[in-house]
């Protein structure tokens, strides 16, 4: 097998990957006589581009990738196999009938599961129509992109333009990218119990899912918001939700002024606080006769419900009284912790027809209306109820209204 080198890659290179790249061709027999390496100058990552028999690329490659070997093993880069798309159904079909596809991308590595030296990080979909139809007698080549000696920046980018021509969800970047940064919000969520233990974010935000990076960011974002507000009557409190699918500056802005972050032992109790509520928000509308409302049991992880109460409990940070008010939520709430059904009736006159009730939208005069209603219930620690709803969305238009009167007056001045 000869292999030639574009004038794009260094000789340093060369000489790092030579004995790699003819390790490949060894075990993979790749249907060309002459393998053509190319440096992607935008992160100076190596590969080349061949077409593999479907019964030897079955047998040495895998999809269970995870982004970070070395230092989060456990933890994978690819979304779930989503089995019902259309796409896919599609897919299965054709490759029956003898498709060729062209577009795998793949790293050689053989520095983990040995056995099986390709890793698979763009075309899982791809692979498990491929090991369908072979199971039934149908094996043809297939185009592979193959990239060499990989570091963790490299491979996240490999992973992000492999995915670029399939739906990818915009969770499923945001975890891929907290993945490169680190284990350290994963851990937190784990270590509070918003995440199952070694249980990886969702790539999706769907019902019964783990949560996803950008819930878990929100809750952070909106628990160090709230320790700010100086005058709660005076100030505009409507929380924020984490930016998804690419940078989030705040968030990254965050982390670098708080280092002591992941330490926070009041951040801490606060994430088993509403893990505690959510469990049980869940646990209520999992008893018998309650499962005509099951799409209350994922309430409090609505994005301004989330966001509301994180606010709340930063905001009440320094008055352990109404912050214990707070918590005890779940304790001293007659029904649910949330009163689903309440905040469903609710309805402020200001309000489209079309509006569902208090905790079915997420932007910001829901979250604000919110942030109004835990704020007043930890005054006294009852619970929920309808009366409580409506002082808290009149206080919100109160306080909304009061604000703009003096932003006209300094306007004047």
């Amino acid at each position: 097998m000869e292999i030639q080198y574009d004038k794009t890659v260094e000789n340093k290179t060369k000489e790092l990957i030579q004995d790699e790249i003819e390790e490949f061709a060894d075990k993979f027999h790749p249907a060309e006589n002459m393998l053509y390496v190319i440096m992607d100058k935008c992160t100076n990552a190596v590969f080349c581009e061949c077409h593999i028999s479907a019964d030897v690329l079955l047998d040495l490659c895998t999809v269970d990738v995870p982004l970070d070997p070395e230092e989060q093993p456990d933890y994978r880069a690819n979304r779930e196999i989503v089995e019902d798309s259309g796409a896919f159904l599609q897919m299965k079909i054709d490759v029956k009938k003898g498709r060729v596809f062209s577009n795998i991308v793949a790293e050689y590595n053989t520095d983990f599961d040995e056995e099986h030296p390709l890793k698979i990080v763009g075309g899982q979909h791809r692979i498990n129509a491929i090991s369908e139809a072979f199971s039934e007698g149908v094996s043809v080549y297939h185009g592979v992109k193959i990239y060499f000696d990989l570091n963790i920046e490299q491979r996240l980018d490999v992973q992000l333009i492999s995915n670029t021509n399939i739906d990818v969800s915009a969770d499923l970047l945001d975890r891929m990218m907290e993945t490169v940064k680190g284990p350290e919000l994963r851990d937190w969520c784990h270590q509070v119990g918003l995440l199952d233990e070694k249980s990886d974010f969702a790539d999706k935000n769907q019902r019964g899912n783990s949560i996803t990076v950008r819930e878990a960011r929100t809750f952070i974002l909106n628990y160090y918001r709230g320790m700010k507000v100086k005058e709660f009557d005076k100030e505009k409190t409507d929380g924020i939700i984490a930016k998804t699918g690419g940078i989030d500056e705040e968030w990254e802005t965050l982390k670098a002024e708080n280092r002591d972050l992941w330490n926070n032992k009041k951040l801490q109790n606060a994430g088993k606080e509403f893990a505690r509520l959510a469990k049980r928000q869940m646990e209520y509308y999992s008893e018998d006769g309650k499962n005509a409302l099951k799409e209350y049991a994922d309430k409090a992880f609505n994005y301004a419900i989330l966001a509301a109460w994180t606010f709340t409990s930063g905001l009440l940070e320094s008055n352990p009284v109404r912050l214990n008010r707070h918590f005890e939520l779940p304790e001293n709430s007659k029904k649910d912790p949330l009163n689903a059904e309440a905040l469903a009736a609710a309805r402020h006159k200001s309000d489209p027809e079309n509006y569902r009730g208090l905790g079915t939208r997420t932007e910001a005069k829901e979250r604000g209306r919110l942030i109004e209603l835990f704020y007043l219930q930890a005054e006294n620690g009852k619970g929920i109820n309808k009366s409580l709803i409506n002082l808290a969305l009149s206080k919100y238009f109160a306080k909304h209204a009061n604000l703009e009167v003096i932003k006209a007056e300094q306007r004047i001045k």
